[in-house]
């Protein structure tokens, strides 16, 4: 009979616990012995090995096996305080800020980072293995239509509204500069906001169209509980513009259509196909105006502003069925869906036919936000590998004492610092705007910038992320290391918001519509900085 053939590790010599757990091969005694499956063969003489003699020797074999593979064990990259690590956003704050408010922001900032690194970036990470769930119908059939969030999710909403994410631009408490707070704090905590940073772009568009409104009445108690600290009172908004043919063209894409109610409010019925944050409390949206005859008018000027609330106040959906949540690419933190609505009780917010030109501000809001969102990516991304350089040792040597690979990193900051400056001198623009302090050229550099900005950070984000992941090599591709999720939610920050075309022609019709003004008033600026 022929022995079975026997694995390699099988055939081992006498080994014994060595130093840290590590074990390794005793020196050979002047008799050698092979282990073979129960078998001691010694030289010169044969012996039985007993039972426990073979167990032990079995047990030895994972360990060794396990020795086998430490070598491939790398280190994960950590990061500290994101407002202390990020040099170039205190020196910014340092030149720029008033002394008095400097002070005081600076002690808000290093806390907020202390809380960003202790408790809210796990929190995101749990919101993208915790998506949205959607429940059509319960147990007994009934329709329920309820989109299901996790606790990390219902608890980053809280934090927005203790951390003042929204209420910080409109409380003005530092004048001009409150703007410009308000986005660094914003800047710190969406790359580690685990998605909500997309809620809270449109609950500030939705706040600063009400405030451009002169905040009427009826919309009073919207505003205070938009721009709230209070988290029980705190509310986010969706934006539901985008229909079935979808894009950007929402002058001939938005068939939703306003019925006039004899108490003056109005009911809404059409199909929006893409509704972010579909979880919020209220949305503002667009809709055309039915006559008495059922005929509405066509084109932008047919276009006006409501404002709905998703619930009432027992929970229950405003005459809307939620049809499915959209599977995305990225931001699956978020609950994107297909909405019916059917006779959704709304207030019309805009004068009548004015709906895009009322918009309009809050389309300005969420753009800066969209770059916001792109440069803290960016910043957070190498960050990740500038640690990783410190610690990945290749061909020798730590990554960080590889010059080509050093020159990568470089060029990657290069990007993410000219991003950063842009984005700070668009918020310090907006600032002085809200306060009645901006000059006209101020406000024409800020009708410019904006889109060109947006244009500009969302298609680097995309590159920076993806030239990141690669300076980890293959493990940059591995999803439980978190990158592969930033690079995802990263891809969209040129769709959302405008893309790169449409955008483009906005910024022609700015320069149209100033007669080359605009591009005057730029080039004036730049030629000041050199």
């Amino acid at each position: 009979m022929f022995a079975r053939r026997l694995p390699w590790w099988r055939f081992s010599a006498t080994i014994q616990p060595w130093q840290s757990g590590h074990f390794l091969p005793r020196p050979r005694d002047r008799c050698q012995t092979l282990s073979i499956k129960g078998i001691n063969t010694t030289t010169g003489q044969e012996q039985q090995v007993s039972t426990q003699e073979i167990q032990g020797l079995e047990d030895l074999e994972m360990p060794l096996a396990r020795r086998q593979t430490e070598t491939l064990f790398q280190e994960q990259p950590e990061t500290g305080n994101p407002y202390l690590e990020d040099t170039l956003l205190r020196s910014y704050l340092k030149t720029h800020l008033p002394p008095k408010v400097l002070e005081q922001v600076h002690q808000d900032l290093e806390r907020f980072g202390n809380r960003l690194l202790t408790k809210i970036q796990p929190l995101a990470w749990e919101c993208e293995l915790n998506p949205p769930v959607f429940r059509q119908y319960d147990a007994w059939g009934q329709r329920v239509d309820r989109i299901d969030t996790c606790s990390a999710w219902r608890r980053m909403k809280d934090i927005s509204a203790e951390e003042g994410l929204i209420a910080e631009a409109y409380e003005r408490r530092y004048s001009n500069w409150s703007r410009l707070f308000q986005a660094v704090k914003l800047y710190l905590f969406s790359s580690s906001s685990g998605g909500f940073g997309c809620p809270l772009a449109m609950t500030d568009g939705a706040a600063k169209v009400i405030e451009s409104l002169g905040i009427p009445g009826s919309l009073k108690n919207a505003f205070d509980h938009l721009t709230s600290r209070d988290p029980k009172k705190f509310w986010t908004s969706g934006q539901w513009m985008t229909e079935r043919r979808g894009g950007s063209d929402v002058a001939n894409g938005t068939e939703t259509v306003a019925r006039r109610q004899p108490d003056g409010s109005y009911r809404l019925y059409g199909f929006k196909w893409f509704t972010s944050a579909a979880d919020s409390d209220m949305t503002l949206t667009l809709a055309r105006i039915a006559d008495a005859e059922g005929q509405c008018p066509q084109g932008s000027r047919g276009l006006s502003l409501f404002f709905l609330r998703v619930r009432d106040e027992e929970g229950k959906l405003n005459s809307i069925q939620v049809q499915r949540l959209k599977d995305k690419l990225g931001t699956r933190q978020m609950a994107t869906a297909e909405l019916w609505l059917q006779g959704a009780r709304a207030e019309l917010i805009s004068a009548e036919g004015r709906g895009v030109a009322s918009i309009s501000s809050m389309l300005n809001i969420t753009r800066i936000h969209n770059v916001i969102s792109a440069v803290s990516n960016m910043r957070r991304m190498i960050s990740l590998s500038r640690d990783y350089a410190r610690r990945r040792v290749a061909f020798g040597k730590l990554l960080k004492d590889h010059p080509l690979h050093m020159q990568t990193i470089a060029r990657m900051e290069v990007q993410v610092r000219g991003a950063f400056l842009l984005l700070m001198d668009i918020v310090r623009l907006l600032g002085l705007a809200e306060t009645s302090q901006a000059s006209e050229q101020d406000l024409l550099l800020l009708r410019l910038l904006v889109p060109v900005a947006k244009l500009y950070t969302g298609k680097q984000a995309s590159a920076v992320a993806v030239e990141a992941m690669e300076s980890f090599g293959g493990q940059g591709y591995m999803e439980d290391t978190g990158l592969p999720v930033i690079l995802r939610d990263t891809l969209v920050l040129s769709i959302w918001e405008g893309t790169t075309n449409i955008l483009s022609l906005d910024v022609l019709r700015s320069l149209a519509k100033s007669q080359g003004q605009v591009m005057a008033v730029f080039l004036s600026t730049v030629q000041e900085l050199f």
